[in-house]
């Protein structure tokens, strides 16, 4: 066959392929453009999910006739000097976004500089162009896009749903809201509830624009970053460790003023958190990079989302020294923190909760991993039988005998003289040895150290427990076999749940209300941007459901697929066993300590957490021996 060139047409849309992914691309390409042009004021319009429209209107500079007829051709930019790519200032400079979107829908461009008349039109549909004629505007520019992929039908089929589509807009206008604090943007559509972010005025309007978007809570709990390194200027904010999310769509950087998803700056967050975060939880950040465009390459790819440091291990390591620094002089402030919440949940106060998926033990040291700041649990967060471990109190009774059981407890943890003394609920001298138990495989239980850690004898030495990871296994077990069963009880809550979230967070648990209710979690949307949670798995007494749903919300987004909450049930319900567990710090009666011990006895897979972690280390009398040089 033999070699020809390809047309204009067919290669604007192979461009497209690369540029316009999905609408949010579309977006991005647009608001870019629209802030490269100065305006103070950004306007964008959704339907759809952006399918069928996406309009957005600004208040910048505009083009000139002439300027406008060269825009929605190939390769032609204003944004570039002298032909330097090592020298860009501006977030576009391809030239390639409005005929890409032009090649693959219909787009309608109205435009007014300050040095014309009027303003002039134009129009391109699935790249044939149209005439440009006069219109009438009074400054700045309205781009306006119908029919995506009508071009391209194809295409269409790679879309998700129109909420996940809307969704995937508001984050990239949510970042770019972010790098441009002076900017004011709103967000309508029919597919979407109004959202309007003002310009940022004050001394930090970055904060103050991070305040608008991520809310007040992160204000609260995140660290200034402000560091500097041969030319390289690292500035925002980066949560403390006790306020992290399920996953990483909270995180935040700009490369010179550019929003980029970067595997260089992932990682080095990674390492920074290492030592104070969960495997499984991810801090929030918003951070700036600043240094010589000389100094990066932005023209990686066609998206702009990837960049190339010229020094990548100055960055990283600038990037973890600083957070690794600001963590070192927030120590007091968090670990005050947790200290508090510690402290008020030995004391049995009402408000006392444990920050953490697996909470830090009294001594304010790492428990098994962590889920933490606004995501509080209750210092009681389950409450069990010792003849089987499941849960006391179910639809609003608590069992009989178990209050008076616990008052002793109780009153020993009022006051502060409390705290002197050995923190182990059974000792050697109140608990005899039951001979027949330490011939078990985990032993008879002795006692508790720490309110975290169970001792148990053996016939031939110790095994340690992990009181929360070992819980978390037990009731995840009993998830699995209530879901396969289609047995899971549910307890009804005298006063529903309210939980806040963002809407988008909203809409995605109450579409999947049904598949929730499977796994015994009844919840309904109460406005655009709250859940009402009526009911909960029984066998989790009492719970942390701000926290359960808030990870769920996060888990939906990162799945969003149609069918993806049903693949995994699995995963759901060991969600709702680490939020339904017992915690770290919690005291424990001798006779539930033997109760957890035979039950993770007769459960499969109890030997590690849902997270992969192990619940119980055993040490052979011999060992111990040699540690003491008796042998």
């Amino acid at each position: 066959m033999a070699v020809r060139q390809l047309g204009e047409q067919v290669i604007n849309q192979i461009a497209a392929g690369e540029v316009i992914e999905r609408p949010a691309s579309v977006i991005k390409e647009l608001v870019e453009n629209a802030v490269d042009a100065g305006a103070r004021q950004i306007e964008i319009v959704t339907a759809a999910g952006g399918k069928t429209l996406m309009r957005v209107a600004d208040d910048g500079a505009g083009m000139r006739q002439d300027d406008l007829k060269l825009a929605i051709r190939r390769h032609c930019t204003s944004k570039i000097s002298d032909d330097d790519l090592f020298d860009i200032r501006t977030l576009g400079f391809r030239g390639e976004a409005l005929p890409s979107i032009g090649s693959v829908a219909r787009l309608a461009i109205q435009t007014r500089h300050a040095g014309e008349d009027h303003a002039w039109a134009i129009a391109v549909e699935g790249g044939k162009e149209q005439p440009l004629v006069p219109a009438a505007r009074t400054r700045g520019t309205l781009v306006e896009v119908r029919d995506l992929f009508f071009a391209t039908p194809a295409r269409l089929k790679f879309l998700k749903s129109d909420r996940a589509e809307a969704a995937a807009i508001t984050e990239i206008v949510k970042r770019i809201a972010l790098a441009y604090p002076e900017i004011g943007f709103s967000l309508s559509g029919a597919d979407r509830q109004p959202q309007s972010w003002l310009a940022a005025r004050g001394d930090d309007p970055h904060l103050a624009r991070i305040s608008q978007i991520l809310g007040k809570d992160f204000v609260d709990n995140a660290m200034e970053i402000d560091a500097a390194r041969e030319g390289v200027h690292l500035s925002g904010f980066a949560g403390l460790p006790t306020h992290h999310r399920g996953n990483a769509q909270h995180q935040f950087f700009f490369v010179n003023g550019r929003p980029v998803k970067d595997k260089l700056l992932l990682s080095g967050l990674r390492g920074a958190y290492a030592d104070v975060l969960a495997r499984d939880r991810h801090p929030v950040v918003v951070l700036f990079i600043d240094l010589d465009p000389a100094q990066v390459d932005v023209n990686v790819h066609p998206a702009k989302a990837d960049v190339r440091f010229r020094d990548a291990q100055l960055v990283r390591g600038l990037l973890v020294g600083a957070i690794k620094h600001a963590l070192v002089q927030a120590g007091h402030r968090s670990s005050t923190s947790n200290a508090a919440v510690a402290l008020d949940a030995l004391r049995g106060q009402p408000g006392g909760a444990y920050a953490g998926s697996h909470a830090a033990s009294p001594a304010g040291q790492p428990g098994h991993g962590g889920y933490g700041g606004g995501y509080q649990q209750t210092a009681t967060a389950a409450r069990w039988s010792s003849e089987a471990f499941r849960p006391l109190e179910t639809a609003g009774a608590p069992a009989a005998g178990f209050a008076e059981a616990r008052q002793p407890d109780l009153q020993r943890q009022n006051g502060f003289a409390d705290f002197s003394a050995p923190s182990a609920d059974a000792r050697a001298h109140d608990v005899p040895v039951e001979i027949e138990k330490t011939q078990l495989p985990l032993g008879a239980a002795r006692a508790q150290v720490h309110e975290t850690y169970i001792i148990a004898q053996t016939g031939d030495g110790v095994v340690i427990v992990d009181q929360h990871a070992a819980h978390e296994r037990l009731v995840y077990e009993r998830l699995k076999e209530a879901l396969a069963k289609k047995e899971v009880a549910r307890q009804i809550l005298l006063i529903p749940e309210i939980v806040e979230l963002p809407e988008e967070d909203a809409a995605r648990l109450a579409e999947r209300s049904e598949d929730l209710e499977k796994v015994g979690l009844s919840l309904e949307a109460f406005g655009p941007g709250a859940i009402a949670v009526r009911e909960t798995p029984a066998l989790l007494g009492d719970m942390d459901i701000q926290g359960l749903v808030k990870n769920l919300a996060d888990e939906l987004a990162e799945w969003d697929t149609a069918d993806g909450l049903k693949e995994k049930l699995d995963h759901v319900a060991a969600t709702m066993a680490c939020h339904g567990s017992v915690r770290a710090g919690r005291r424990m009666r001798p006779e539930e300590m033997d109760a957890l011990l035979r039950d993770m006895e007769a459960t499969p897979l109890s030997g590690q957490c849902n997270h992969g972690r192990p619940t119980w280390v055993e040490l052979k009398l011999s060992d111990i021996e040699k540690l003491f040089g008796r042998k």
